[in-house]
């Protein structure tokens, strides 16, 4: 069977037939580090490190980029220019490109908590403002972009115009046709300077408050957020490459306005195969801000969140998300989590017991079973070339499991089936488990630091109690050093974080 995945693009589950035979090149929309990242920025990075790791599996040389967006500006286009990255700092007292870095620290530091393997490239948006700048000249001078106060707007009615008859429609990937994204527009700062309120932003003019900023032909200001990715994409992987990830809420308008720019550019669409993840949810509701359930992945990882009745290993993380199949929607729970971290031990301990099994030189005395599991472990390959179902690779890893437990334990004996499918499961375990999963063993001493650490904040507590501020703030020093970080709270509870 070969390899076939769900093309957003096509709608439909296609065959990959790569652009230069035995090379994958596949562009992932990385984060936005204005702030720490949080449970939803975990599932597309896992999600798109398993399909990284699989195509290594199967041989092919993977040139895999996933950008870091620290260009500041990451509001809708036609709102008032708005900095995040720039306010943050204000608030946090740190210089911008400070902030971009801490930011990136994290993200850098969950993705290893994560196991997850470093992109092929990770360009930075404004390492690539050059880039840029010649991508939107190229735009403008096609006649797809007009400037006005300094700003510079796609116009997608003429876009739409000319590429429609091409097969390159604006709203081709989301399906959405322009009088429906029209309607649908909220009102915002702006508009009135656009000659279409569809139109959006390839460089924005920067009033004089906004602290990062650059020389264009334009006047001094900032790309846009989806000039970037398709000026790094372009750059890395040319005009046209394999595989476009990222998140589903990235669809529109993020990525239809990367394929109506790169068109205009390169005279294609950007990418051959457009692959979504879906959304993760909080007991059913929507992550957000205004819900109070926005989770932070040292939170997480620390359990040190009001939603939260205990931490969770990042190991534990991962094979949740893999527990569901990545276009699925994936509900988050206290419950859910810790049946996954129960169902994680079980399946790891398996593992373990399968890797003691002795293996000689002989034919299984259990020809029914021995071909049962041999048909389980073959279907391993089968379902990862369909769409990457990592759950049902899970699935027949359970229904393995007791099999093996029974083999280890001699409830079963170990000649029921031959040394050959012994040594099948060995090599198929690890590689799946291991290689393909990016699972690790999980480390008791986990839920031992946490004791650790309880202990040393009542031992500082005390001291302050008793006055004793030298031993105190030596205590809160000794772990800073460390990369764990004290907060003593309003309600006088201590609270921590790894930085």
């Amino acid at each position: 069977m070969s390899l076939k995945f769900y093309n957003s693009l096509t709608r439909t589950k296609e065959d990959f037939i790569p652009l230069t035979a035995g090379h994958v090149g596949m562009y992932v929309c990385g984060p936005t580090v204005s702030g720490e990242s949080h449970l939803g920025h975990a599932r597309p990075y896992i999600t798109f490190d398993v399909i990284h790791r699989y195509f290594l599996y199967l041989g092919y040389k993977v040139r895999y980029v996933r950008n870091i967006t620290d260009a500041g500006h990451f509001e809708e286009e036609g709102r008032q220019a708005e900095d995040k990255i720039s306010s943050k700092a204000l608030l946090e007292r740190l210089e911008p490109m400070e902030l971009v870095q801490k930011y990136t620290n994290l993200f850098h530091w969950a993705m290893n908590e994560f196991n997850t393997i470093p992109p092929s490239i990770e360009p930075t948006a404004t390492g690539h403002i050059v880039e840029q700048i010649v991508m939107i000249e190229k735009i403008i001078a096609d006649g797809y972009a007009y400037e006005i106060n300094g700003s510079v707007y796609f116009d997608v009615n003429k876009y739409n115009d000319d590429f429609t008859p091409k097969g390159l429609p604006y709203g081709m990937l989301s399906g959405r046709n322009l009088e429906d994204q029209l309607d649908t527009t909220r009102t915002l700062d702006n508009q009135d300077e656009k000659r279409n309120k569809a139109d959006f932003a390839l460089w924005k003019n920067a009033p004089p408050e906004h602290i990062m900023r650059w020389k264009s032909p334009w006047g001094e200001g900032f790309p846009g957020w989806h000039i970037e990715c398709s000026a790094m994409a372009t750059k890395y992987l040319g005009g046209k490459f394999d595989i476009h990830g990222g998140g589903m809420d990235l669809q529109f308008p993020h990525h239809e306005c990367e394929i109506a720019q790169s068109a205009v550019c390169n005279h294609t669409a950007p990418a051959n195969y457009w692959l979504h993840n879906n959304m993760i949810t909080i007991d059913g509701r929507k992550m957000g801000k205004s819900y109070n359930n926005v989770i932070k992945l040292t939170e997480l990882f620390s359990g040190n969140h009001p939603i939260l009745e205990q931490p969770y290993h990042p190991m534990t993380i991962r094979f949740f998300i893999l527990q569901s199949h990545y276009r699925s929607t994936l509900d988050f729970s206290n419950e859910a989590l810790q049946g996954s971290e129960k169902a994680l031990k079980r399946l790891w301990e398996a593992y373990e017991n399968l890797q003691k099994l002795e293996t000689g030189n002989w034919h299984a005395t259990d020809i029914e079973l021995n071909e049962k599991v041999n048909a389980l472990v073959a279907d391993f390959g089968a379902f990862m070339d369909d769409d990457f179902s990592t759950a049902r690779v899970i699935a027949n890893m359970f229904e393995i499991a007791p099999i093996i437990n029974s083999l280890k334990h001699k409830q079963i004996p170990v000649e029921s089936i031959s040394s050959e499918t012994i040594t099948l499961l060995q090599q198929q375990f690890k590689v799946y488990l291991e290689d393909i999963f990016g699972l690790k063993i999980q480390q008791e001493s986990s839920n031992k630091l946490e004791g650790v650490l309880q202990v040393l904040i009542d031992l500082r507590s005390k001291a302050k109690t008793n006055k004793d501020f030298l031993t105190s703030d030596t205590i809160r020093k000794e772990l800073l050093s460390l990369g764990i970080q004290l907060k003593d709270e309003k309600d006088g509870s201590v609270s921590y974080s790894f930085i």
